[in-house]
């Protein structure tokens, strides 16, 4: 035991050395030809972000998860939309509502009004298996609008979840940009999609306003490229990679990674964050932006680290 102590503090001590080292070189030795970072990421580091609003503690994407998540002092959320029959932004996950309302059959097929009157605490259980959110007022869906309207100091990290091949979807960028262009929300949105088209077209309509996350297809070249010795020739679309800890059991979290992720300006993010000993590991690694689905947890790290307003 002795020996395995010894040794994961030497890993530690190595560990904190490199990071360090990174730092000080990225600081002295800035290299201006590396494409910028945009005002998302100007608040100081690390993010803690709640995943679906906190999944875990309350029901996901609802207003009682998101207020839950500025009670822990989280600094923002991460969020999914898709659009409705009406073609307003929704924040909902499921292309089905019956996962986690009382309605069902797809978000695509109801309006916003429709989709407004369902119970998504319906399905929430606490420890207990009961269900404390069931009827609750502010258990319900709500615009993408509304939720840029009632949390105006904090940041969203907002992913497109409609197949740009459908006609709904298509439309889905540009009827995000038009929302966060009247919320003056430029410098406080990231978008994301696991599917590199609708990204890049958002991209294209906001002419490079928002930042934008990597799509699964990107962190997949990039993760490729910086461990076959050719980073140098990578030329990243995205702003930042929010990945797993794991993709088809790869590690994606190993501090080479996270440190030319670093290097290259594309700021490195994980979620599914739920374990505070990961928390402190990736944070360690270099690691800027944590998403997780228990803020009472994010709580407990920011005040270890004593990131927490008083």
């Amino acid at each position: 035991m002795a020996h395995i102590n010894r040794l994961l503090k030497g890993a530690l001590i190595s560990t904190a050395g490199v990071v360090g080292s990174l730092m000080l070189t990225k600081h002295f030795t800035k290299n201006k030809s590396l494409k910028r970072i945009p005002p998302f990421f100007d608040q100081p580091s690390p993010y803690l972000f709640a995943h679906r609003g906190g999944m875990f503690e309350r029901p996901e994407q609802t207003k009682l998860a998101f207020d839950r998540a500025v009670e822990m002092q989280l600094d923002g959320f991460e969020t999914d939309v898709r659009m409705t029959k009406d073609l307003q932004l929704v924040v909902f996950h499921d292309a089905s509502l019956d996962r986690t309302t009382n309605g069902s059959g797809l978000v695509s097929e109801h309006t916003l009004d429709e989709l407004k009157r369902l119970d998504a605490g319906y399905h929430f259980t606490d420890i207990n298996g009961n269900h404390p959110y069931r009827g609750h007022s502010d258990a319900r869906i709500l615009s993408f609008d509304e939720l840029l309207e009632l949390y105006p100091n904090h940041l969203v990290n907002v992913d497109l979840k409609d197949d740009p091949s459908q006609t709904l979807g298509a439309q889905a960028p540009q009827r995000m940009y038009e929302i966060i262009q009247q919320h003056h929300a430029e410098d406080r949105v990231l978008v994301t999609s696991f599917d590199d088209r609708q990204t890049r077209k958002f991209k294209e309509i906001s002419h490079n306003q928002v930042a934008v996350g990597a799509s699964q297809k990107e962190v997949t070249v990039g993760f490729l490229k910086c461990f076959s010795g050719l980073g140098e020739t990578f030329k990243p679309m995205a702003d930042t990679f929010q990945m797993p800890t794991q993709f088809k059991g790869i590690n994606l979290t190993s501090s080479k990674f996270i440190q030319w992720l670093n290097h290259i300006n594309v700021v490195p993010g994980f979620y599914g964050i739920n374990n505070i000993d990961l928390m402190n590991d990736l944070y360690a690694k270099g690691v800027h932006t944590l998403v997780t689905d228990k803020p009472e947890l994010a709580y407990r790290f920011k005040k270890m680290h004593n990131l927490i307003e008083q």
